[in-house]
């Protein structure tokens, strides 16, 4: 087993060389390189005899002024980029800060050991669900289904929706999972508020258990649809549903037809894509109405 070395905490200022190391990274490219350029001329000048001393050290003085002046403004205005961004929304001022203070404290505390490893892991992980929440999508592993069910309870007229069996049997088990059989309570008591549900069920084979799961289904009242495989373009074979045309729902499947990553979304260009591929499977598959006396 590895061993690893962890700073005592006994003096956070630490030695010469971890103050140098924390100084880099803070350290501007465009600020080093117009002193450099600025103490360049002054030599110069002076070793050329094209100024006097006091005229050399003026102009390196002056160079250096201009550079640490334009690093200052160039700060100046990336902090308050950042304070204008966080000020709109009052809670953040108190949540961006212990985030940042623990991911850093983290790295420069216990560099070069797991934890420094996890907490830019984690921070990088927050980036990328940040950038799915700024399209307005929520993506989460494929056996977390809150946003299914949360959806679901909310919805008020209607729900189209897509669902493939797995490819390789055909069978339906999903339907027989605790949360499959959970999520057919909800589309219950969504028609019992008066929801129209419209389902289609993709698949390769007929078999015995998708038979009676279609039955069951269309006796509750749900408009179930059929369509075998190779009736659409392979594109237009999703697990897809969506709720009163405002939020909709993907599954990404793996190779062997499993919910790999479960996408909700809010977004205007997914729910007009989901809303197009549902209309084209709508067009393409075989319905049979619901029987007038349910169950």
């Amino acid at each position: 087993m590895t061993a690893y070395r962890v700073r005592r905490r006994a003096n956070p200022s630490g030695g010469p060389a971890r103050r140098l190391a924390r100084l880099v990274p803070h350290t501007d490219p465009v600020a080093v390189t117009g002193i450099g350029l600025s103490i360049a001329l002054s030599v110069a000048l002076d070793l050329t005899g094209a100024a006097s001393g006091v005229e050399s050290l003026l102009a390196g003085l002056l160079g250096t002024t201009v550079s640490l002046l334009v690093d200052s403004m160039a700060r100046a205005e990336r902090r308050f980029e950042l304070r204008t961004l966080v000020a709109g929304t009052p809670w953040m001022n108190e949540a961006l800060g212990p985030i940042v203070a623990g991911t850093r404290e983290a790295i420069e505390h216990y560099p070069g050991t797991p934890v420094a490893a996890e907490a830019r892991s984690r921070f990088d992980r927050f980036r990328i669900e940040t950038e799915h929440l700024r399209t307005g999508r929520i993506v989460r592993s494929g056996d977390d289904y809150r946003d299914l069910a949360g959806a679901v309870r909310d919805c008020v007229t209607r729900l189209d929706a897509m669902a493939n069996v797995a490819p390789r049997t055909g069978e339906a088990s999903w339907w027989s999972t605790d949360f499959g059989r959970y999520y057919w309570t909800l589309n219950l008591d969504a028609l019992a508020r008066g929801v129209r549900i419209s389902r289609i069920f993709g698949y390769h084979t007929y078999s015995d258990e998708l038979r009676e799961l279609v039955e069951t289904q269309r006796r509750a009242g749900v408009r179930v649809g059929l369509l075998p495989y190779g009736t659409v373009d392979r594109s237009l074979d999703l697990n897809l549903a969506v709720w009163d045309g405002t939020s909709a729902w993907q599954g990404r499947t793996g190779p062997h037809g499993e919910i790999s990553e479960n996408v909700f979304s809010v977004n205007p260009d997914d729910l007009d894509r989901l809303v197009a591929a549902f209309r084209t499977c709508e067009r393409a598959a075989t319905f049979t109405d619901p029987p007038v006396g349910r169950d």
